[in-house]
């Protein structure tokens, strides 16, 4: 019998898994995205009009994924699997059983290293030498569900976030290519995670970006990969005005920004009044 599947997101992550279901010839009964007004700030926001328009697919926009009207799609449309991809809300347990079969999710790290917020900056400021994509069934915890499949990214020391979103982007696709078939077809093998080897990374917001002058040149540096695009950058205070700044070079001896141990100069940046 066809596994009748639902799709919730509103980041360019999601939407590249739905390009790639529709790329092999697969099929989705409902999408799910935010209503156009909320959370157009958000990192990465897009919408899903344009391909749910092409495909011929139905669209519900809400304004949380625990609405009710979420949970009376899913029933109306008898959806087996739901995938939630780059959403910030935390589907709650009635959600997570309306599916017959239940909720994917996909995080931007080795599960169960970094479940929770901002993987992509952490993996840079932690300065780690690869990161990953994990895809897993949902559950009521935070990151803590059964792994179906896992892809590796090695980082190098001069990569910025612009770079490891991409990356991050096209494991994602991968991910979703891989599996599909052994979704749609029931044959997913589940892995407990280890929950002694779990570590949590908590959220950032945009005034953790600001480069202060007790910051050495390794963390200012890190600092400024890390938020850049898609994030909203790192930036410097000036008594009349602020830098925001994109990319930057670090030296030990000479520079505009001085820092602990050396001086940071930006490459790409706006002056802020």
């Amino acid at each position: 019998m066809k596994k009748r599947i639902a799709f919730a997101t509103c980041v360019q992550l999601g939407l590249s898994c739905i390009e790639e279901i529709y790329r092999i010839g697969g099929e989705l009964d409902l999408l799910i995205t935010l209503n156009d007004e909320k959370s157009k700030n958000k990192s990465g926001r897009i919408y899903l009009d344009e391909i749910a328009e092409r495909e011929d697919a139905y669209l519900l926009k809400i304004n949380n994924i625990n609405d009710s009207e979420v949970i009376k799609a899913l029933k109306n449309h008898k959806i087996d699997w739901l995938f939630i991809i780059g959403w910030s809300q935390i589907a709650k347990k009635e959600l997570l059983d309306t599916p017959n079969k239940g909720c994917i999710g996909m995080h931007p790290t080795l599960l169960p290293i970094g479940r929770g917020r901002a993987a992509i900056p952490w993996a840079i400021i932690k300065g780690l030498d690869r990161t990953g994509v994990s895809m897993f069934k949902l559950d009521e915890g935070v990151d803590t569900g059964d792994i179906i499949g896992q892809g590796v990214i090695e980082i190098n020391d001069t990569i910025t976030a612009t770079e490891l979103y991409k990356k991050v982007d096209d494991m994602h696709i991968e991910l979703i290519s891989k599996y599909w078939e052994d979704i749609v077809n029931e044959k997913i093998e589940l892995s407990k995670q280890d929950d002694s080897n779990a570590t949590e990374w908590p959220g950032r917001k945009p005034e953790d970006g600001e480069l202060l002058s007790s910051h050495t040149m390794d963390e200012a540096d890190k600092l400024v990969r890390a938020v850049t695009h898609p994030y909203p950058g790192a930036f410097y205070k000036k008594p009349d005005e602020v830098y925001r700044i994109w990319s930057a070079t670090v030296d030990k001896n000479q520079g505009e920004i001085k820092l602990s141990d050396g001086y940071l100069t930006p490459v790409d940046y706006e002056i802020e009044g």
